[in-house]
């Protein structure tokens, strides 16, 4: 699954208001299975 980073990374408040994803977030991305980032970007779209 792609990134929904558009690389404007600001961590403001522990989320970048660009992507919308937590610092966690952003440094695991990588190593998350595709069922954790698929929680994630469904967490993204309902807010």
């Amino acid at each position: 699954m792609k990134s929904p980073c558009i690389r404007e990374c600001t961590l403001a408040g522990g989320r970048c208001p660009a992507c919308g994803r937590t610092r966690s977030e952003i440094i695991n991305w990588a190593s998350m299975t595709e069922e954790e980032r698929r929680e994630v970007m469904e967490r993204l779209d309902d807010e």
